[in-house]
Parts: structure tokens; sequence; C-alpha cells
């Protein structure tokens, strides 16, 4: 029999991140966004509640959550403000490589850690002219001795210039294209590591961007994760693994603007009545509700499929296309029911409908997305 009760301590869970998110995140969400400031004390206080060591094995000093908890914690965290929420969990992202394909030694040396104390890391993959397309990293890692010299330069890293170890995807082999990747673990203090260019956003202005520049950094072979060759695979199990949060941060930014939206119809008086007696602001919210649910849904199920240790990649990807998708259409209505209001920035609904926008960009755009899907549905 299927059911679709949390139980008391997911609910617990769900709870403590609604709370951090009102009483913590939503208070600065507006002054950090205006200001690009990124604000660490935010996730120092996360972090000590425990927010950010969830996805981390028991064994290791974490929480050992699921992916359908992580994604119950990601859509209150995203309901206080995606960029914050963005960095936040960030770590997620950058240490899923080393959970999924690293030695023990390799967890215990590069995760545990960050179940100990406070750090960020930043997962690297994207470079200026190699987004959606990694067989185009520039990106090199050549093989000296008991080392590697790594050189290239990323963009568009979330913690960048904040993080304290690196996810990195170079090629050991460029006339390989994809299969000639292979990923690393690079502390931030090795000698040629460092942070570039800082992004100025259009959205999700609370969560740094910035370049991460690889200067002959020589990287122990101990550092490396799997074999050479295996970057491009691990890097795919890690977004597969990490879609699902997206979308329920996407999920979470919708109901934000949702709640807005229902609110600002009821108080908004035109005509002599509350805007919310007009059947075209009926339509608008119904069609806000309904989508909201069907997100969530798939979002998910997608989060059980892993966490039944079944492929999700298909799952996963209906999940963050649909919800990213619907993030950006119901802030859009959003503001459009506030009308003029809501295109001030006095007003809630801009932000919203600006950081919306990149939740169909990063970790595979809406486009990528359902060419995952074909190719799931085509060759499966």
């Amino acid at each position: 029999m299927i059911g679709f009760d949390l139980t008391p301590e997911q609910v617990a869970l769900q709870d403590t991140a609604h709370k951090f998110a009102a009483n913590e995140i939503r208070p600065v969400a507006s002054e950090c966004d205006r200001d690009g400031r990124f604000p660490e004390e935010i996730f120092r206080k996360s972090f000590e509640i425990g927010l950010m060591t969830g996805f981390i094995p028991e064994s290791l000093g974490g929480l050992g959550l699921g992916a359908l908890e992580g994604c119950l914690l990601e859509e209150e965290l995203g309901w206080g403000c995606s960029g914050i929420a963005s960095s936040l969990t960030a770590n997620g992202l950058a240490l899923g490589p080393i959970l999924i394909s690293g030695t023990a030694e390799q967890k215990e040396l590069f995760v545990a850690p960050f179940a100990a104390g406070y750090g960020l890391s930043s997962f690297c993959l994207t470079e200026p002219g190699a987004g959606s397309d990694a067989g185009g990293i520039k990106t090199t890692a050549q093989r000296d001795g008991d080392s590697y010299i790594l050189s290239g330069r990323k963009c568009f890293i979330t913690n960048g210039g904040h993080a304290s170890q690196y996810t990195v995807f170079a090629s050991t082999d460029r006339s390989k294209g994809h299969k000639g990747l292979t990923a690393f673990v690079v502390p931030r203090a090795l000698p040629g590591v460092s942070a570039g260019k800082k992004e100025d956003k259009m959205g999700q202005r609370a969560s740094e961007t910035s370049d991460v520049l690889f200067e002959d950094v020589r990287v122990p072979v101990a550092n490396r994760l799997g074999e050479e060759g295996d970057g491009f695979k691990i890097a795919m199990m890690t977004l597969d693994r990490a879609r699902p949060s997206i979308a329920a941060m996407a999920v979470g930014v919708a109901r934000a603007a949702f709640e807005h939206a229902v609110k600002y119809a009821k108080e908004r008086v035109q005509f002599g009545m509350p805007i919310a007696m007009n059947q075209s602001i009926h339509f608008m919210l119904a069609d806000m509700a309904m989508d909201i649910e069907a997100a969530r849904l798939l979002t998910l199920k997608s989060a059980w499929l892993l966490d039944q240790g079944r492929h999700a990649t298909k799952e996963s990807s209906f999940a963050k296309a649909f919800a990213s998708d619907l993030a950006m259409r119901v802030t859009t209505d959003a503001v459009q029911i506030f009308g003029g209001y809501g295109y001030m920035k006095d007003y809630p609904v801009e932000k919203l409908m600006r950081d919306a926008k990149l939740l169909q960009i990063y970790e595979g755009t809406s486009q990528i997305q359902r060419m995952i899907i074909a190719k799931e549905i085509l060759i499966r």
C-alpha cells in the first residue's frame, strides 16, 4: 500500500528547517540579495543544528539522512531564500563524488572533517567553454610520478571563494573527450589554488559564485577518485543524486511565491472587491497550487527511488525539469498578480522571480534534462 504520511522524525526535521528558514534566513534574505552579501553567520548557525551535515553518513559523523529527508529540508530552505539555501547545501554536491567513489580512507580524510567542524567545499565541473558539454573541459591533470599537475580555470563555482576544499574534474587525456575526465579532491591550501572573479548575478545573490584557478597545482595520486577516465561517470552519478534536491528547492521557491500571491489577492481591492474574487485570479492560483503539488510528488518519488538504491536518472530529471520550470512560471504569475507592485523591490515576489531563473540553469539546464529523459526513454 502506498502511503504519503511523513514519519514523526521526518516531520521534526521539516519543522526544524522551516523554523530556521523563517527565523534566521528570511529576516536577512532581502538585505543579502540587495548587497550581494554572503551571510556566513547563517551557515555557521545551520551547521550547529545539523542542516549542513544531514547527507553525511553516521559513520563519518553526519546525520545519515536519506535523499527524501534531504528534499524535505531543501524545500523549507528554498522557501526561506534559494540563494542562501544554494550555498548552505553546496557541500552535499561537492562531497557527493567522494561518498560515491572514494575509498574508506578518502572519506575519512575528505568528508569526515566537514561533519566535525564548519567548512565549505565546492564542486568544480563548469568552465568558460564547457558547461553542458563536459567533453569540452580544458582543465588538465598530467601524471608526474606520485602526483598530478593540475592546471585550468573553473567558473560559476558556488562558494568558490570561501571553500577550503574542491572536487575538481580535469582531463587526463584530451583525445578521449568526456571519457578522459578524472576526478580529484584538491585542498585550497595547495600552492597554485586561488579564487578568481566573483560574479555579479541577477538572482540568488546571497550565494557567492566565482572562478577558481588552478596553476600547476601538484595533487597527490591519493587524491584521485576512482581510476583515470572515471570522472564523467562520477559526475553524472553525483548529479543524478543532486537533482531532486534542486527540484525540492524549486518547490520551496514556488510555494513562497504562491503564499505571497494568495495573501495579496485577498488584500488588494479593485472595483470594490478583493482581486481574489476574480475568476482570472482563481485560475492562476489554482494552477499554481496544482503544479506545486505535482512538482513535490515528482521530487519525492525520485528521492525515494534513490533511497531504495534504484536507477532514477529519468525520474531525477523529471523532477528537476518540471519543478524548476514550475518555479519560473509560478513566480512570474505571482508578479502578475501583484501588478505594478510586484515589479518593485519593496515587495518580495520580484526577488523570487529572479532567484527562480537560475533553477532552470544550474546542475543541468531544463533543456539538458529533456535530452536525458529522451535518452532514458529511447535506450532503456
